[in-house]
């Protein structure tokens, strides 16, 4: 819809924020939804923006994108029944809700954007006590510094790595490994010929051309992402749950493709290692 008083006007990369809200948003309001998110239908409500002009509606791709949160929803609610007041911090947060599907109404929250997507979000979920919003990039390590580790932390970069550069990938896996000993991270990538075709300028339909990806990695590379620093540890793949026939038949079957999306979740080793490995 495109009724509210919210115009927002962004970058190419920020503006993936409205494109996943979007497709979460229509997955949500399908009675057999597999990701019930009010607080998106809510927020595509109150923003005035041509969201099926701009973005297009494919039931496939927005059960997709609900699936994928999905598997980083699963990751906060287990991390938040072993850490009930610890942190959960959203790199490149964008308008993602997570908080509204899993708060458990004790953790603090942080999320970490871009000044012109955490000023949208700002508006939209104002702050208060428990949610923090924070401007900057996620490859400034200042942000840690917001960060109390006392209670456990669970970092969440969800929709981010594509758009970095590899070696902003793992200097950024690097440094939260060396400041959060103990801590978690859980992430997305895409495959290589996706990026390549995003760097290219061919991932594109009559709706929406998506930005450069410069980072990619193939399903079966995601051990590489342990070379990043000595206290990278428990490295797994999450793998997408449910969902509708005949995607539900399918999905296990993709785990054999070698050249697909995934949801990586790591751990980092509770003891500070010597050094780090970015680079």
């Amino acid at each position: 819809m495109t009724g509210g008083a919210e115009r927002p006007e962004l970058g190419a990369v920020p503006e993936t924020a409205l494109w996943t809200l979007w497709h979460r948003a229509v997955e949500a309001r399908r009675p057999d939804t597999v990701l019930p998110d009010p607080k998106a239908v809510e927020l595509v409500e109150r923003i005035d923006f041509p969201f099926a002009e701009r973005f297009g509606q494919d039931a496939l791709v927005s059960q997709l994108q609900a699936l994928r949160a999905g598997c980083f929803d699963r990751e906060v609610a287990d991390f938040l029944i072993r850490c009930p007041r610890g942190t959960v911090v959203g790199l490149g947060d964008g308008l993602e809700t997570q908080a509204w599907r899993v708060d458990n109404g004790r953790a603090d929250w942080l999320s970490v954007d871009l000044p012109e997507t955490a000023a949208l979000r700002e508006r939209l979920l104002p702050p208060d006590e428990r949610h923090r919003i924070l401007a900057g990039s996620a490859t400034d390590p200042s942000w840690m510094d917001e960060v109390d580790p006392a209670n456990g932390v669970l970092i969440s970069a969800a929709g981010l790595l594509m758009y970095l550069r590899p070696t902003e990938v793992r200097a950024l896996i690097a440094a939260c490994a060396e400041r959060f000993p103990g801590g978690s991270l859980v992430l997305d990538t895409v495959p290589r010929w996706f990026s390549k075709r995003a760097v290219e300028g061919k991932l594109k339909d009559r709706h929406y051309q998506a930005p450069p990806m410069p980072f990619g990695m193939d399903a079966d590379e995601r051990d590489k992402l342990a070379t990043a620093h000595p206290a990278v540890t428990d490295l797994r793949e999450v793998y997408p749950e449910g969902g509708r026939e005949p995607l539900r038949t399918l999905l296990p079957l993709a785990r054999r493709v070698r050249r697909r999306p995934s949801v990586i979740a790591m751990r980092f080793a509770a003891t500070r290692g010597a050094g780090s490995g970015a680079g």
